[in-house]
């Protein structure tokens, strides 16, 4: 248990998180396949929790509420589904939106899931020199206060954008896999104790 801090409930494991510090996972954004057409107006018509305003959006809006997510269901077939906090809450709801289609009488599959993008934050606890870290990584970060307050850091290795700001927040965006997000965290860990603010 020596090489292990408590996040939460949970023990974190050193080996994989050395800052002590594990992201929590916010929200991921899944496309799965139908494989058929479908009526838009009639699964809003049919559906309770469907809204569809053809005017504003080319697609149904759908909420459930376990796992809180909402999709975007395309007459195409094809479907967006967002808002849940793991992958494998982003497979089950995806699957309840393909099952609530089915039950509507259309003869809807579940081809090709895919994680698009996985979204997740931290708190590092100490406010960090954005300037400084701006001027000293400018290959990868765009600062522009007056614009967004936070400093907009985009990764190569892992592809992960994050955003930072002062008060040590951290938001970590475009990872297909967990890890990446886990990966680009600890990458840009020391840079962060290196731009630490001291206290006045």
């Amino acid at each position: 248990m020596a090489d292990q801090v408590l996040e939460g409930s949970q023990p974190v494991d050193l080996a994989k998180h050395p800052s002590g510090i594990v992201p929590t996972l916010q929200n991921i954004v899944s496309t799965v396949n139908l494989e058929c057409k479908l009526d838009l107006k009639a699964i809003a018509l049919q559906a309770r929790n469907a809204e569809y305003n053809p005017k504003r959006f080319a697609a149904v809006i759908m909420r459930i509420r376990e796992p809180k997510t909402t999709a975007l269901i395309f007459a195409s077939g094809k479907m967006v589904c967002t808002g849940a906090k793991s992958e494998q809450q982003s497979k089950l709801a995806a699957r309840k939106y393909a099952r609530i289609i089915q039950k509507l009488g259309f003869p809807a599959m579940f081809k090709d899931f895919k994680i698009q993008n996985i979204v997740g934050s931290c708190d590092v606890k100490f406010p960090i020199r954005l300037e400084g870290l701006a001027y000293s990584h400018g290959a990868f970060s765009s600062y522009e206060p007056e614009l967004f307050p936070g400093l907009i850091y985009r990764m190569k290795q892992p592809k992960i954008v994050l955003l930072i700001f002062v008060s040590g927040k951290i938001v970590l965006t475009g990872a297909k896999v967990r890890d990446e997000t886990y990966t680009a965290f600890e990458n840009i860990y020391p840079v962060l104790t290196e731009f630490r603010k001291s206290q006045q």
